[in-house]
This record gives C-alpha cells, structure tokens and sequence, in this order.
C-alpha cells in the first residue's frame, strides 16, 4: 500500500513536471566547477543559500548516486559529479590509507569520464571535464577562496558547469541519452538483473503488471540515519530467501516502480521539502492524490512554530479551523486520499513508525478534535495551540528532545491522525514526571501536561461511552471525582501556606505531591494540621476566612481519604490542581 500510494504521487508529479526522467535524481550540489572549452579552470561557484540558519545547496538534476556498499565500493564512481575524493583525488585527511583510497577514487572517476568522452567526441561540456581531468594540475581551484567553504562539508559534492551555460555537464543531451540507454540496459543499483546480470521479469506486486525486475532498490536515506538507508531490501543470502530466489526478487517489484518510489520519497525527505515534519526520532511525511490545501498546511498546524516565520502556524490553523463563511471549501469537505508516513533510521534499514491513509476531510477533522480535546486554561503568555514537540518534550526526561520516546511519539501521531484514543502509556509517562519533578523550579504540573491529561482522559471516556463527567477547560466546581477535588484542596492548602510565609524557597508540592496524588491517606492529614498552623499566621483575618471556606467548600461531602489513586484519577489530580491554581492566580481584570 506505501509503495502504491508513492508511485501513484510519482504519476500526479509527473503530469505536473515535478521529477526527472528514470536514471536520474535530483540532488544538492553546493559547489560548482566551471570549465572553458579547453577544459581550463574559470571558476569554483557557491550554490548554497540561507534557509533559516543553514546554508542549502541549490537542488540539480544529476545521474543517479551509485551504490558503494561492501570491500570495493570505492570503485564506483558517480558520472561528471561526486565528492572530492573522486573529482580531485583530495583525500579527507593526511593518513595515508586516506591519500591512496582518494588516488584509487580519483583513477575510477576519471576512467568514467574518459570512457563517456570516447563516445561524445562532439559533447563540448564532457570534453571540456576531460581535458580538465587529464592535465591533472587543481592547484589554481584548489588555492580559489571559496576552496576553503568546500573543505569545511564534510563530503562536499562538485560537478562541472560550461562558461556561459546555466545547465550542469551532467545533464547535457548526450549525457541524458546515455544516462538512459544504461539504465534500460540495467545497472547496478535498482538492477533487473540478478547476480550474474541475467535480467530477470516477473510481475511487479506494485502495479500488477509484467516487467523488469528489480534486485536492489534505491536509497531513501531518512534524517540522522545511515546514508545508505532503504525502505525496501533484502540482504544476500538471508533468511527471508525463499524458492530458490536472491534477494529482492523475493517481492518482486519492477524497476520502474522502484525507481518512482524512491524518487518521490527522497523528494519528500529532502531538505527543502514542505511535506515533512520531525517528530521524536522520526520524519513524517505526508501527500495527497491531487493538489490540496491540508498538503500545504498539515506541517505548519502539527510542528513547532519556526522562529523565522512565527505567522506560518497561525495561518495554517485559521485554514483549518475556518468556516464555509469566508466563501472557501472547508477542509472538512475534501474527499481527496492523503497519506502520512512516519520512518525513522534504522541501522542500513528504515522502519516505518507508523502510516495512514484517509482523505484530507477525515484527517482534518480529527486533527482539529486533538486540538480541541488539549483546550485549556492558560496563562496570556503561553500559546493558545500546543504543537507535537511541546506535548512530547513535557514528557521527556530533563525536557530534552533526545529523551523522547519513540514509541510513544509514533503512537501519539497515529492516535491524532486516525481520531482514535491517545496511547494510554501517555497517561503514565505524564504522570511519573510530574511525580519525578516535584521540586523543580519549573513547576511539575505544566500546562502542556495537563493538556495532554484532559485530551486523554475524555477521548478515552467518549470513545469506550463511559458515563462519567468529561474534565473541563477551567475550574469546576460541579466536578465530584474524588481526584480532581483532591488536586483542587491541594492547591488550596498550598496556596494557605504561600500567603502565611512568603518568599518560601519549597512549598508543600515540592514535597507531597507524590504521596499526596498516588497515597492521599498518607499525605492530607498531616497537610491538614499544617494548614490550621498557616492559616492562624494570617494577618488578614478576613482572607484567613475566606481560605477557610473555599476548603471546607471542597471537602464537603468527604468523609476519608482514600488510601490509593488510580491511574485515571492521580490525572485528574494534576488537572484540579492546575485548574484550582490558575483561578487563585487569575487577575480580576482577566476575568473581565
């Protein structure tokens, strides 16, 4: 189903002039070598602009990379572009196995070359890279100012450009003719043959239709993970061999399907790419059958709002949450199939986190009741729709993206998309910080925390049709759970002690909260002596009274403390607790 829907979007790029032709791909290239027609060194060209605080190389058609897997990788060399290893023979560092492997990089590249140039003799570009290549002095580009930029990537791509052309050597007429009568033949990567070369055809599981098969797929690298990643593979000789068939051949998919996949894919992978978003240790990336406008707003609405453009999250949440009035089609509408796929590295394999497919009004939907589910109150300062990092980072150890986990972000994602109940491992993991973090300066009960208890807790009571009261935006005082009233006295108390000794450097939830919202019978008693002697240091006895009566308010009808919180109920603890706080601490003109 993945690789259908990829090769479908290859087709809706393609009608629309987005990819370029099979054999080639389209990869950044941060540096060019411009050549006269003599093959005489005129320039090194910076392609690299500011995207936020990064410098990206421009994106160019080139040849497909070459796989360089194994003991003799090196002896591939990539045609008219490559790192420096090849194109110069510049080794990464001073070791000597470093300079010979460069030298043997450099001869391959050059034996290419010289072979493409014996059969273009009047290709003026690739003859030009040859005779550049055979007079093997780089002293004048290698002493070129911007030389220095290059050394500084660490496998920084070159490739050739012709003085006065705008095109790459590489992409030139002949080179693409050739690019194409070699890949029909079969290469090495994406291959229809087998070991021996022997094509082989077969019927494709993706298309359903007979053609050349692939023995190895393309790379589709994903962000922080191996460079030589792939979705689809199969290694030599494994376990999952069966009936006598090597490698790939044991899921069949053509070759022209394998390369449609991986393009589009590593398209949505790239750097620049608008359909893509990280989450936890994954990238997500998302597409639509045909043009839509959830395609163009999805990741605006779930990341973290970019410092650079801080508007684009609230535009893109105006359009989902906008109505028929404004005189456009809601997305709600939309029956367009789009689909979101989670993959995350995975040694020289990627695994997929998750994957969907809905329509654009179904997905839009249920990513608007996730936001809605997260309503809160909250301070004026503290942005009115949480994305997916903040929810996930509250639960991080030390609040640290790395922290995260992986699993429960994938789960989170795939609850949001598919409007099913959160992952109930959420519930637990909020709670055991807020229960490890009492004593920080920050605060243990956090407003993206609670967020996520009450989104939990009442998609979980709607979905399975429980008849209980759904947990409410602000403070309810209707709200008999013993766990929320719980947390509300705790707040009440803590409060009675702030006011009694101000300027505390702990107070009672620096030191309780565990026991109070795990063991209460444990905690309330004590913290019930403590606030008679805290409210007898009160000097406003009018205030004193006051206190005293919001707790008496909220202990009505409370005869014990239970011995033991569920799960459920210590959430709904954080949340009375918080809603009790931010009504001590709502300012009469807020109100207002």
């Amino acid at each position: 189903m993945i690789l259908q829907a990829l090769v479908e979007y290859f087709k809706r790029l393609e009608t629309e002039g987005k990819v370029v032709p099979p054999g080639f791909q389209r990869l950044e290239i941060p540096f060019l070598i411009e050549l006269d027609r003599e093959g005489r060194f005129m320039g090194l060209h910076d392609t690299r602009e500011k995207v936020g605080k990064k410098l990206i190389g421009r994106a160019f058609q080139v040849p497909q990379e070459q796989s360089r897997t194994g003991r003799n990788g090196w002896m591939k060399a990539n045609l008219l572009w490559d790192h420096t290893g090849y194109v110069l023979g510049v080794p990464k560092t001073e070791e000597p196995k470093d300079q010979e492997m460069a030298k043997r990089q450099h001869g391959t590249f050059c034996a290419d070359v010289s072979a493409l140039a014996d059969r273009f003799s009047n290709d003026a570009g690739v003859q030009a890279v040859w005779r550049f290549l055979q007079k093997d002095d780089y002293q004048e580009l290698l002493s070129h100012p911007l030389w220095k930029e290059c050394e500084k990537i660490a496998g920084c791509r070159l490739s050739f450009r012709l003085q006065g052309s705008t095109d790459l050597v590489c992409s030139s007429k002949a080179v693409r003719a050739y690019v194409s009568e070699k890949d029909a033949g079969g290469g090495e990567e994406s291959d229809g043959g087998d070991a021996t070369g022997e094509v082989i055809e077969g019927l494709c599981l993706v298309t359903g239709l007979r053609g050349q098969l692939a023995r190895v797929h393309l790379r589709t690298p994903v962000p922080g993970g191996n460079s030589s990643g792939k979705l689809v593979g199969f290694q030599r000789n494994s376990g999952y061999d069966s009936y006598g068939k090597e490698q790939s051949f044991n899921a069949p998919v053509s070759k022209l399907a394998a390369f449609q996949y991986a393009q589009v894919l590593n398209e949505l992978l790239g750097k620049q790419s608008n359909n893509k978003f990280s989450l936890a240790d994954a990238t997500v990336v998302f597409w639509g059958a045909e043009g839509n406008e959830l395609e163009d707003v999805l990741a605006n609405i779930l990341k973290e709002p970019s410092k650079e453009s801080p508007e684009a999250s609230a535009r893109a949440l105006r359009a989902l949450y906008r109505s028929p009035e404004t005189g456009q089609r809601p997305l709600d509408e939309d029956v367009t199939r789009f689909y979101i796929l989670g993959l995350s590295p995975n040694a020289a394999r990627i695994s997929v986190r998750f994957w969907h497919a809905g329509t654009v009004g179904e997905i839009a939907r249920n990513i608007r009741r996730h936001f809605d589910d997260l309503e809160l109150v909250h301070g004026s300062r503290q942005p009115e729709h949480l994305s997916l990092f903040r929810l996930l980072i509250s639960i991080a150890p030390q609040g640290k993206s790395e922290n995260i986990p992986p699993n429960l972000a994938g789960e989170l994602m795939r609850a949001i998309v598919q409007g099913t109940p959160y992952p109930r491992a959420l519930l637990g993991a909020i709670i055991r910080r807020c229960r490890a973090e009492q004593g920080s300066e920050m605060g243990n009960v956090t407003y993206p925390r609670v967020a996520l208890i009450k989104a939990i807790l009442n998609r979980e009571s709607r979905y399975l049709h429980r008849d209980e009261k759904e947990v409410s935006m602000a403070l309810d005082h209707e709200n008999i759970n013993i766990g929320y009233r719980l947390g509300r006295l705790f707040a009440v108390l803590e409060k009675i002690q702030e006011e009694a000794s101000p300027g505390l450097n702990a107070t009672i939830r620096d030191r309780f909260y565990g026991a109070a919202s795990g063991t209460p019978v444990t905690a309330f008693p004590h913290l019930m002596k403590l606030k008679n002697h805290h409210v007898s240091k009160l000097e406003n006895r009018g205030r004193a009274v006051n206190l005293e009566r919001m707790v008496s308010e909220i202990m009505q009808g409370i005869d014990d403390f239970p011995p033991h919180l569920g799960m459920p109920d210590q959430g709904r603890f954080a949340v009375g607790y918080y809603h009790q706080r931010q009504a001590l601490f709502t300012k009469s003109e807020g109100k207002e």
